[in-house]
């Protein structure tokens, strides 16, 4: 088996991030999950996005071992796999280290809703996960960082469908949706959103969060049992 059509979306999103500005050098990677056959297709470790064949994408299935594939799998990819293991909704996932969300992670803070833009794509801050403890650290420390996300969503009572983006502290964003290029799209609006609200803290640090009403009208109007953005199916 060749698993052709999952590594051309793998490969297809992947080349997305350097276009759209969100990696350097190897800074980031994406994966696509194939449900019908428990497997998912993710970027190779190291490989700079300017040498990225098709044929590098390597197959892995949901406990990180690998299928097919001739490379080393991304560093991440226990990670990737904790998330489809747990979260049957998910797609494809999307890893960078683009800069204004690695600055808020880095701060160890979550992104204050202030705008409509945000509240577009979710209706809350967008959370950033606590640091891992020593133990998770040092111990299997991809596969812990799935389960911090985990802790994360959890403590805070967030849907992973509604909220399709995290940050965690001194690390960096994770972002995914039901194909891989929405989790592409997700990592750039984190991106942008994170940006916004860096900047307007320096305009204004005593800015108050958006108004209630506003912020749930631009939320449903995209995703609410009324939406009427767009165009539909």
């Amino acid at each position: 088996m060749t698993y052709q059509s999952l590594r051309e979306e793998c490969y297809e999103a992947n080349m997305q991030l350097p276009k759209l500005g969100l990696v350097l050098f190897t800074f980031g990677n994406v994966s696509a999950v194939d449900r019908s056959q428990a497997v998912f297709a993710i970027k190779p470790s190291g490989v700079p996005y300017e040498f990225l064949k098709l044929e590098d994408i390597v197959i892995m299935d949901y406990d990180a071992k690998v299928v097919d594939g001739k490379m080393r799998p991304s560093s991440d990819t226990k990670t990737h796999a904790q998330l489809y293991k747990n979260w049957e909704g998910i797609g494809g996932i999307t890893h960078t280290h683009s800069t204004y969300a690695v600055a808020w992670s880095q701060a160890g803070l979550d992104i204050p809703i202030f705008g409509t833009t945000h509240a577009d794509h979710t209706h809350q801050d967008i959370p950033c996960a606590p640091v891992l403890t020593d133990e998770m650290i040092e111990g299997d420390y991809e596969f812990e960082t799935g389960n911090q996300i985990f802790n994360c969503f959890a403590d805070k009572g967030l849907s992973y469908k509604e909220m399709e983006m995290v940050l965690l502290q001194n690390h960096g964003p994770f972002t995914w949706g039901k194909t891989a290029e929405k989790s592409v799209y997700s990592a750039a609006v984190l991106e942008e959103v994170a940006r916004m609200a860096y900047l307007t803290l320096q305009i204004n640090p005593n800015t108050p969060r958006i108004k209630d009403t506003l912020r749930l009208k631009h939320y449903e109007r995209k995703h609410g049992k009324n939406a009427y953005y767009g165009q539909g199916c």
